[in-house]
């Protein structure tokens, strides 16, 4: 790769930061220069320096350009297993303190952080439920304080929790006020905002560290650790592995969930 490709993702990277606070130099560099630039071919643009051009006059080509670098892929009740598991056996123990804090970290547009939040009514209606939601991407959290989804969000889901939860709007489903009002939702850039101390006893963040290096993802596992009560539980995604969980004081007690001794 020669020096003048070098210096043209760097600039890039440092012009989309200024423009969205998106630190695209914390991603993989192979993975994510590769999808930047066929993204950019795609849409006739054959440098980088005249896409950053095209992204600081054109809002629309903006919001199309972070949609697909931070990957706002998600839907209701997705990959089913892990709700299933977080229903049958952490929940539970939680509400045992009669109240459950959850983190939904990386959030995009809600779907996952209302899941969360009906998955832990239905498994301990009687505890108290807050989940807060947070992402990098400030149009995915004002979305996500919507509620509201398509059809195609909710394919996954089961009738009955969806009914239970949600009401058919016209134009897809929205979060029943019960669930809305268990659910808060902040712009944050896990990799830059404090992380509060033994805040939550439960840390989903899920699909979120793919793209990151290995140092980025390792630092970050690290500080969602320290945001864990004494016995909370953090889940990954089914794709993502915690490096060294012993010495973060984690033991593995399910497929992809870790609890905090």
């Amino acid at each position: 790769m020669t020096a003048l490709a070098h210096d043209d993702y760097i600039e890039f990277c440092e012009g989309v930061r200024r423009l969205s606070a998106v630190d695209l130099l914390q991603y993989k560099r192979p993975q994510m220069e590769r999808r930047i630039r066929s993204f950019a071919s795609r849409r006739g643009i054959s440098g980088l320096h005249a896409y950053l051009d095209e992204l600081r006059t054109s809002t629309e080509r903006l919001s199309e350009f972070l949609d697909h670098v931070t990957i706002n892929v998600s839907q209701l009740w997705r990959n089913p297993e892990q709700w299933s598991l977080l229903a049958r056996e952490v929940v539970p123990e939680l509400a045992q303190e009669r109240r459950i804090r959850a983190w939904s970290a990386g959030c995009s547009y809600g779907a996952e952080s209302y899941t969360l939040a009906a998955v832990c009514l239905e498994a301990a209606p009687h505890a108290q439920v807050r989940v807060h939601g947070t992402d990098i991407d400030r149009r995915m959290v004002e979305r996500a304080r919507e509620g509201r989804f398509s059809a195609e969000d909710v394919r996954d889901a089961s009738r009955t929790s969806l009914e239970r939860w949600f009401a058919p709007d016209g134009r897809g489903w929205r979060a029943r006020d019960e669930l809305r009002h268990a659910c808060s939702f902040d712009v944050g850039d896990l990799l830059r905002m404090r992380f509060p101390v033994a805040a939550y006893d439960l840390v989903l963040c899920r699909n979120t560290v793919i793209y990151f290096t290995e140092e980025v993802r390792d630092a970050l596992h690290e500080r969602l650790v320290d945001t864990l009560r004494p016995g909370g539980y953090l889940m990954i995604g089914s794709t993502e592995r915690v490096s060294r969980p012993h010495e973060l004081g984690l033991v593995s007690s399910h497929p992809f969930t870790y609890r905090k001794g």
